[in-house]
């Protein structure tokens, strides 16, 4: 038995008006109250100086370390492999230069024990400055 057949079921409405305009409300309010940094209106004085261009770079000692061991110290041959050998040639390389760097070119095969000689011999000379010539490899 149907007893609401006159009746049509009313659904509940909701009102979106008042929602809408209290959205509206807030969104005035926090646009009217935020602050913007303006970066680009800063001026800045950067400091001076009056320094001397930077000083001339120290001079470079070329060691090469060959595959079979020998060594070539600013193109001239070391004729002994020993460490003593190659600490002369490095303070004869040096002369009065202060802080030489002492660059090192090793073939990629070459032994790790002569590149810790030249290490070696540059220590007992007093030469701190030690780098490595690597090459890159083309892009594929």
């Amino acid at each position: 038995m149907n007893f609401r057949r006159g009746r049509r079921e009313d659904y509940p409405e909701i009102n979106l008006i008042p929602f809408i305009d209290i959205l509206l409300v807030i969104v005035i309010f926090l646009a009217v109250t935020t602050t913007y940094a303006r970066f680009a209106e800063l001026k800045i004085n950067l400091p001076t100086s009056s320094a001397e261009q930077t000083p001339t770079p120290p001079k470079q000692i070329e060691v090469a370390v060959a595959e079979s061991g020998r060594y070539q110290v600013d193109n001239i041959a070391v004729g002994d492999a020993s460490i003593e050998e190659l600490a002369a040639a490095l303070k004869k390389a040096a002369g009065d230069q202060v802080e030489p760097v002492v660059v090192i070119n090793a073939d990629a095969r070459s032994a790790h024990q002569s590149v810790v000689n030249v290490m070696e011999a540059a220590r007992q000379v007093g030469l701190t400055h030690i780098t490595f010539v690597t090459q890159t490899t083309p892009a594929p």
